[in-house]
């Protein structure tokens, strides 16, 4: 087809500009250019009268109502996403010849999708689970999608058991319960039954699957895939996203509160914060391994129930993407952008593990359900930047309109085009592996050790995020209605540890596991969220402020805040302005019924005088207890030490006096940097 767009950092902006409808000021018409003389009242025989079937705008209307609603996919059907631009660091010519990753400075505009697995379209954005991290890279090659998750693995090996999986995790069928959740019985009683999970669970129940925001968590492709050179040399590769502020979570009763008080939560965060010109911005990472050192590890690089451990496959940081733009309309491109592991570029390929191998297949197949058909790749946001052409005709949704006689290669009445392309010319080749085996349904001996990397992710946490760990466990398995099924998976897990085994059983009152403690004590410190980077960029801060408050105290850290990057919102009884007491003015952003403490990173008070001052001391007392109890900084100025002394907490990690503080402003800001003050004492 005919592809007027020429291809630079803009292109995809550009090319989506011709296909958006701005209605301001315009006309109202019915889908076939007619102007509408009215919409409010259908036609009738007399005012009393029925509806005639002649009105053929009321019934193009509510046709087109009626036909809105697509299927929602079947998995990662809650998502939010938006527009930005990949910048290569440094060539990676020696080992891959795809275009986009030669020149270091070059650009290419990206779509990025974050989701929840489970979830239907509606659910809650807090829940415990895996988030997707899915990106589009729009090359002057083609489009090359790189679907992956915020956990470098997965719950299983081959791709014959993701339908299992999926109708375990889902609610379950007899009464579609529970909703976006795992603690269940039909989720439980699958882990136990199939212990290649073992590994994804420990994940799973780490704080990893509850992000503080999509801007906080690490993506990953999960699987093994081929870097393949200009001269044809390829090397195993797995790829992930680094954020730039770090990984950050919440704790499980905070995400579970936020699940009410504002069930948009992560895609609010991840909106306001680009209309805000703070752009989340992610570092894309490669592991590279030689083929000739494919089988030189203790686990088999080809299984997506194993990470390559940073520290012995280091993470080279190539490139970073910028996310600068929110999406014009949800539907039109979040709901209906199509993402395929299959869709790649010269100079990336696939590995030969099981799971990849079926996700090559399922992709295609569920686009076709939800979109309506084989054209899903001509709606706009699902266009490559380039140029196509070829034979493919006519089906659902067609938009091209193909001129010629000639629909089939090879041909001669077109002078054989369009024609196929060499190597050179940059046609995409297969990698020609060496293949040699018989027919088999089985799976590799490399593939049965499923504990060793459970363990090592186990050990490698901190004393506070395995105690986490034991309370998700507690938490998920308590939930579940089957005794047998809790003591089978207390004792599956004694394999992983036998203090967290023991512990849980106890937790929930199942008989306490056999077994013998490993004596393996590896670890990783690149898979604790403790070593990432602690910055005070973009954190949210809620400021509890009354009348008559201190001006020049308030101005001096609030400018220091935003100083430092952070969003602070003035919290009141009421909406309005509130004066200080040196007559400086200032509007209140949220009031203490519209907002929570659990929306907010850390808190800071201020106090003053209200109406209500009863009410106003027992609000604050509230966002101060909450916020202690989920470990967050608090900020006390010089007029608010009397609401923190009625509150429960107490003066310690993260605790910051106005009083006490010879640096207030810094000491405030490094403990918001800080984002969780794990050895506060909330339990006496």
């Amino acid at each position: 087809m005919n592809n007027n767009h020429s291809f630079d950092e803009t292109s995809k902006d550009k090319q989506l500009e011709t296909f958006r409808s701005y209605e301001k000021g315009k006309k109202l018409t019915t889908n076939q250019g007619l102007k509408v003389a009215e919409d409010e009242h259908s036609l009738k025989a007399g005012l009393r009268g029925p509806t005639l079937m002649e009105d053929f705008h009321f019934r193009e209307k509510i046709t087109h109502f009626d036909h809105e609603r697509i299927p929602e996919r079947v998995v990662h059907a809650r998502g939010y996403a938006a527009h930005g631009e990949f910048e290569l660091y440094k060539s990676m010519k020696d080992y891959t010849k795809a275009a986009f990753l030669q020149e270091p400075g070059s650009k290419v505009p990206v779509f990025t999708r974050f989701s929840t697995v489970a979830g239907s379209r509606g659910s809650a954005e807090t829940v415990r689970d895996v988030r997707g991290f899915a990106v589009k890279f729009y090359t002057e090659e083609g489009n090359f999608d790189l679907v992956g998750n915020n956990i470098p693995i997965f719950f299983i090996q081959d791709a014959i058991k993701f339908p299992d999986l999926i109708h375990a995790v889902k609610p379950e069928p007899h009464n579609e319960m529970p909703q976006a959740a795992s603690a269940h019985d039909t989720f439980w009683d699958f882990v136990a039954n199939n212990q290649e999970t073992a590994h994804m669970i420990m994940w799973h129940m780490s704080d990893r699957t509850i992000p503080r925001s999509f801007r906080m968590m690490e993506g990953f492709g999960v699987h093994t895939f081929r870097f393949v050179n200009a001269e044809g040399k390829a090397h195993f590769v797995k790829f992930h996203w680094k954020p730039k502020l770090g990984v950050h979570s919440l704790v499980w009763d905070e995400a579970q509160k936020i699940s009410g008080k504002d069930p948009d939560f992560h895609r609010r965060d991840l909106w306001e914060s680009i209309e805000r010109g703070q752009f989340p911005e992610f570092e894309l990472g490669v592991q590279i391994i030689e083929e000739k050192d494919e089988f030189m590890f203790d686990f088999d690089i080809l299984d997506a129930t194993k990470i390559w451990p940073e520290e012995v496959v280091p993470v080279q940081l190539i490139g970073k993407m910028t996310l600068n733009r929110n999406v014009d309309n949800v539907f039109a491109e979040t709901e209906q952008v199509a993402f395929h592991p299959g869709h790649v570029v010269p100079g990336i390929d696939f590995s030969n593990d099981p799971l990849l191998q079926g996700r090559l297949f399922s992709y295609t197949d569920t686009q076709l359900i939800r979109l309506g058909g084989p054209n899903f790749h001509e709606l706009p946001i699902n266009r490559p930047v380039c140029p196509f052409h070829n034979n493919q005709r006519d089906g659902y949704g067609r938009q091209t309109i193909n001129v010629g006689q000639v629909s089939y290669h090879k041909n001669s009445l077109a002078d054989n085009s369009p024609s196929t392309s060499t190597e050179k010319e940059g046609g995409y080749v297969h990698y020609e592996e060496k293949v040699d085996g018989r027919k088999i349904q089985a799976r590799s001996d490399s593939f049965k050790d499923h504990f060793s990397q459970a363990r090592l992710f186990y050990n490698s946490m901190t004393l506070a995020e395995k105690k986490h760990i034991v309370d998700a466990f507690s938490f998920e398995v308590g939930k579940v209605k089957d005794k047998n099924v809790r003591q089978q998976v207390v004792d599956m897990f004694v394999n992983v540890d036998k203090g967290l085994a023991t512990a849980v059983a106890q937790a929930i009152g199942v008989d306490h596991p056999d077994g013998e403690e490993s004596a393996v004590a590896e670890t990783s410190p690149a898979l604790s969220q403790e070593t990432t980077a602690k910055l005070p960029d973009t954190r949210k801060v809620a400021v509890l402020l009354g009348e008559q408050f201190d001006g020049n105290e308030l101005e001096s850290i609030v400018t220091a805040c935003l100083d430092a990057g952070m969003v602070v919102d003035i919290v009141s009884d009421k909406f309005g302005i509130i004066h200080a007491e040196n007559g400086l003015a200032i509007e209140v952003d949220e009031t203490f019924l519209t907002v929570h403490s659990v929306l907010y990173d850390a808190v800071l008070v201020v106090g003053g005088e209200v109406d209500n001052p009863t009410k106003f001391k027992k609000d604050i007392i509230n966002f101060v207890n909450e916020a202690f109890q989920h470990y967050k900084p608090i900020g006390v100025a010089s007029t608010g030490v009397s609401f923190f002394d009625a509150s429960d907490a107490e003066v310690g990690s993260g605790i910051v006096m106005a009083d006490e503080s010879n640096n207030f402003n810094n000491d405030f800001i490094a403990a918001v940097a800080a984002h969780r003050h794990w050895d506060r004492n909330i339990y006496g």
